[in-house]
């Protein structure tokens, strides 16, 4: 496999941009709860750029676009719960599996990594987003932004993922699309991987140095030639 996978037990993967590309059902639901409030709809691409921080940040960012200032308290409330109420009711109706992560998934699990899930998302949207496609049998561990005290770019998820799996740092690597996910992983002490095609708010993610970006998730399941023949070289 990977050569970012050597010594590595755990496997920490982001959800949105990562695994699968949310942003569609997204955006529906941000334009209903500002459409709510008598407020424009945001295009898709506006959303995309807003995702990464968690549902609360999302909403504050779509209503600071829509009426070119921070909202008030009862006005972002009143959207928040909007946004959350027409979310849940399609989180799945136009979110779209990124491909070979199933593939990946699987390899990686069979090969006896452990497997854990952590989102910005909140916590109640993850289980039905897993059971659509097929992913909850993977992932011995699924924290949501609102799981614990601190949500990525804090450490305290992944240190928390690690505690529960019996492992420390050095054997974990973090897997994620945005920013966000490769500082909480350096914060943490994991490998951090990245890959570039989800949201990051659009910056390069190799900006963020990550230790090493795939195009696919697939690309974990082989050795990246010329890595492979250096540490057979030192070997």
């Amino acid at each position: 496999m990977h050569p970012l996978l050597r010594g590595k037990r755990m496997i920490a993967f982001d959800l949105d941009g990562t695994l699968i590309d949310s942003v569609p059902d997204l955006a529906v639901a941000v334009g209903r709860a500002l459409n709510d409030q008598g407020l424009a709809t945001p295009s898709v691409d506006k959303v995309r750029d807003w995702v990464g921080n968690g549902a609360a940040i999302l909403v504050e960012r779509a209503l600071t676009w829509a009426q070119g200032e921070a909202p008030d308290a009862g006005l972002f409330d009143r959207a928040y719960a909007a946004f959350l109420d027409h979310y849940a009711a399609a989180p799945n109706a136009l979110t779209t599996l990124y491909p070979g992560v199933s593939q990946a998934l699987n390899a990686l699990s069979q090969a006896g990594f452990m497997l854990v899930l952590i989102t910005n998302k909140p916590k109640r949207f993850i289980q039905p987003i897993l059971d659509h496609f097929g992913l909850q049998t993977y992932f011995m561990l699924c924290l949501g932004g609102d799981s614990l005290a601190e949500k990525k770019p804090a450490p305290l998820p992944l240190l928390h993922a690690a505690s529960v799996c019996g492992v420390v740092p050095a054997e974990c690597m973090m897997v994620g699309d945005s920013r966000h996910d490769i500082a909480a992983g350096k914060a943490a002490g994991f490998a951090t991987l990245a890959l570039p095609y989800g949201y990051n708010h659009g910056e390069p993610i190799a900006n963020s140095a990550p230790d090493g970006v795939v195009n696919v998730l697939t690309e974990l399941l082989t050795p990246v030639p010329h890595a492979t023949r250096a540490l057979d070289h030192d070997s």
